[in-house]
């Protein structure tokens, strides 16, 4: 969001206190309207929740999914639309139900399944109690304002949908902690989305195990790094004397859900606990541990309070055994069902999906019953003005508030950047008119979902009769964008023949030639080849397993581009307006023989899938190439 005023609020008050006292008699007369627009205008929030007020265009604003429980609407140009929002939808959809999660005590107690509410509270308060979380009773010290707390009820499911358990937490409202005063620092790094694909490719070519555990009550073992009072909650003695409850607070002593510094605290508890006993981890990829013995290894990957553990069948056990000692874990069997992804074993490897996930989207927006297509995504013409993805016209109207534009794209999201490599592009080149959408760009969401309709079982298949190798494909789509002149970076890299990484994004840079856009994708594909490669290598080395320290090819398919950063940098008039720095870092990487760029046929390079709309054959065919498979046929 954005404005020329750089104090719009200020600006539009003036103008309402000049207006009183140029015609009195008419703002007295509309002194209702005025009263409700600075209401609405007080509303606006800086997490891109916001309320306009009435004269703002009604058309910007989008119901949100949640609306019937939040009440909230989302603007649609301040909105920002990236994995954070992605994720919060996904949430949404996940946990949403004809029958809502209670909000209170009071609604549970009313409620057919009270007893396992009542067991759940139960169980908290004695989680709570158990780990002393709480101080004693005290006078709120001078200068401390202390933090809220409200209770938090989930029914938590399985890969089926099937409640298997009643979740009840006294959470902290830590949106009320004054930064350099009761917190420092909150960052805690959790396991990204491509180390955990990368991980189950590795138990499947080395026959591993996997498990996961669950840690019961995980945040509740940190220790606070700052001194924090709450409000005294429901249930708890007073001291004995005339001071009223409000004069009152209990210390926490252990940090508690809900506080801002909370996640760090309970990494720090976690990862000093796994050092002791001799693993290890790296800055590159902090959230994975791995310990070495003489007879196996075994991988513990954390994120936050699910571990999922990787390694031989000795050292998986004397692992779980350990973390039973000094935390309350639920131990979950083989991993079927973490993150939200589902994964699937045959006897022919691992196929991760997201098809429970995928069939809740389509019921979300009453698509679950539509004809299914074949592609994504329409073909695209040449002809600029009769491209269905060109930007809004001034002709054209945008979408109502009622279409929920941003929800299908953030649920769409979290597909593509989960399992779903094959709508990438799509949904990347949908995303850029969050802020003013068409007709024409719902027809491109309805599309999208028609196609997911008829692929619902889609998923990455792992499997075991594959060479477990990395392979990187980079390629550009030239003028992508032609309305900003703007082109398209896309790549992906294999590990077995199936994807671990890959990405589709429109370039901040406007390219002069197919040559240029090639060699920024090519850059941009060189530094993900990097760090996969710090990652692969520290973990199999860590572990004890052979370690290929061979180049990672990376297939182009300009053939002057791979000359280009073979042969070292060329100049001519068509490329000496390119800044080095994109042929520099790849040309170092191909010198010391950590990449090797090879050229690869158009035809032949699955990065495609990420530039551009393909005709439904090649499509099918790069979608194979890069592990794709049905639940149905595996």
């Amino acid at each position: 969001m954005g404005s020329k005023d750089k104090n719009p609020r200020k600006r539009k008050e003036t103008e309402k206190v000049n207006m009183i006292e140029s015609d009195p008699e008419k703002t007295l007369d509309n002194n209702k309207s005025m009263i409700e627009n600075c209401a609405l205008e007080e509303a606006q929030n800086d997490d891109n929740e916001i309320i306009n007020n009435e004269a703002d265009n009604k058309n910007n604003l989008e119901i949100s999914i949640n609306y019937v429980n939040t009440g909230n609407l989302w603007s649609r140009k301040g909105m920002n639309i990236d994995e954070i929002f992605s994720f919060s939808i996904a949430c949404e959809i996940i946990n949403e139900n004809d029958d809502p999660e209670p909000k209170t005590v009071n609604e549970c107690q009313n409620r057919h399944d009270w007893k396992n509410w009542k067991d759940a509270i139960n169980t908290e308060l004695n989680s709570l109690k158990n780990q002393k979380v709480f101080g004693p009773i005290v006078d709120i010290p001078e200068g401390v304002k202390p933090v809220g707390y409200k209770w938090v009820f989930v029914r938590k499911r399985n890969e089926k949908n099937e409640i298997v358990r009643y979740k009840a937490r006294l959470v902290a409202q830590g949106f009320s902690q004054r930064p350099g005063i009761d917190y420092e620092v909150t960052y805690s790094p959790v396991m990204d989305a491509i180390t955990f694909r990368y991980l189950i490719g590795l138990s499947v070519f080395n026959k591993l195990d996997m498990y996961l555990m669950d840690v019961v009550t995980a945040y509740l073992y940190g220790s606070l790094d700052s001194n924090i009072y709450m409000k005294i909650p429901e249930g708890f003695k007073m001291p004995e004397n005339s001071k009223p409850r409000e004069t009152y607070a209990i210390k926490l002593q252990r940090s508690l859900y809900g506080l801002k510094q909370s996640g760090r605290m309970w990494y720090n508890r976690l990862s000093e606990y796994l050092f002791k006993e001799g693993y290890v981890n790296n800055p590159i990829c902090p959230c994975v541990f791995i310990r070495k013995t003489i007879s196996g290894f075994v991988i513990i990957a954390v994120y936050v309070d699910d571990l999922n553990i990787i390694g031989t069948n000795k050292e998986i056990k004397e692992a779980r055994d350990y973390l039973k000692k000094e935390f309350e874990m639920k131990d979950l069997g083989k991993t079927k069902f973490c993150l939200g992804l589902q994964i699937e074993y045959t006897k022919n490897g691992i196929l991760v999906h997201q098809s429970n996930y995928t069939e809740r989207v389509l019921k979300r927006f009453n698509m679950d019953k539509a004809n299914p297509l074949s592609t994504p995504m329409m073909g695209r013409t040449l002809n600029v003005e009769k491209d269905p993805f060109r930007p809004k016209e001034e002709n054209e109207t945008d979408l109502g508030s009622e279409v929920p534009y941003l929800s299908a794209i953030g649920a769409l999201m979290y597909l593509a950047n989960c399992t779903r490599p094959d709508i990438a592009f799509a949904v990347n080149l949908l995303a850029r008119f969050s802020s003013c959408p068409t007709k024409r760009h719902w027809k491109g969401i309805k599309h999208i979902f028609r196609y997911l309709r008829g692929t619902s079982d889609f998923g990455l298949f792992y499997s075991n009769n594959t060479k477990p190798v990395l392979l990187g494909y980079a390629d550009a789509g030239y003028l992508s964008d032609p309305h900003n002149a703007k082109s398209q970076t896309g790549y992906v890299f294999t590990y077995g023949d199936t994807a671990i990484s890959w990405r589709s994004q429109k370039q901040t840079l406007v390219a002069t030639s197919s040559n240029h856009a090639e060699v920024i994708a090519l850059h941009e594909a060189s530094k993900e080849c990097r760090w996969l490669r710090s990652v692969t290598q520290h973990i199999q080395g860590t572990s004890g397993l052979p370690t290929d320290k061979n180049p990672t090819i990376l297939y182009e398919d300009n053939a002057a581009c791979v000359t280009q950063m073979k042969e070292g940098y060329v100049k001519s008039d068509r490329t000496k307006h390119i800044p080095p720095k994109f042929f520099s870092f790849t040309q170092e990487l191909e010198r010391n023989k950590e990449v090797d760029i090879q050229y690869i046929r158009s035809s032949e390079n699955v990065a495609d899938l990420f530039t551009k709309a393909l005709s439904t054959s090649v499509f099918k065919k790069h979608v194979r190439s890069i592990g794709m498979r049905h639940l149905r046929d595996i």
